[in-house]
C-alpha cells in the first residue's frame, strides 16, 4: 500500500539519481543539471499529492518526464565536455531511461495511484 510519494519506486530512483548527479557535478561549472534532476523527484511528489485528480497527476508526470529528458541532455553535455566518465554517463542515462518508462506506465494507468485504490 502506498502511504506517500517516498513509497514509489520511480521517486526512489529519481531521488537516487539526483543525489548521484549532485555529487558528480560538484566540479562542474554552474548549469542546469542539478536543477532539472531535482525537479524530476519534486514533480513526482507534487503529482502524487494531486493523484485524486487523474488529469493533474498526468500533468505533473508529464513535467517529470520533460525534466528527466532535459537532465539527459545535460548528462550528454557533461560527458561531451569531459566532466563525466563513460561509465557514469551510461549509468545515469540508463537510470533516466528507466525513470521515463516508469513515468509512462504511471501516465497510462493514473487510476492505479488513486487514493481510493
Amino acid at each position: 500500500m502506498l502511504r506517500g510519494h517516498r513509497d514509489l519506486k520511480v521517486y526512489q530512483l529519481a531521488d537516487k539519481l539526483a543525489m548521484e548527479i549532485f555529487h558528480l557535478s560538484k566540479a562542474f561549472p554552474r548549469d542546469q543539471i542539478r536543477r532539472s534532476s531535482r525537479s524530476v523527484a519534486a514533480n513526482i511528489a507534487e503529482g502524487f499529492r494531486k493523484r485524486r485528480y487523474p488529469n493533474m497527476l498526468i500533468s505533473k508526470l508529464t513535467d517529470c518526464d520533460a525534466e528527466g529528458t532535459e537532465t539527459q541532455v545535460w548528462i550528454d553535455f557533461a560527458f561531451d565536455c569531459g566532466y563525466l566518465s563513460r561509465e557514469n554517463h551510461q549509468h545515469l542515462t540508463s537510470g533516466y531511461e528507466e525513470v521515463g518508462r516508469m513515468l509512462s506506465g504511471m501516465m497510462a494507468n493514473p487510476d492505479k495511484f488513486s487514493p481510493s485504490s
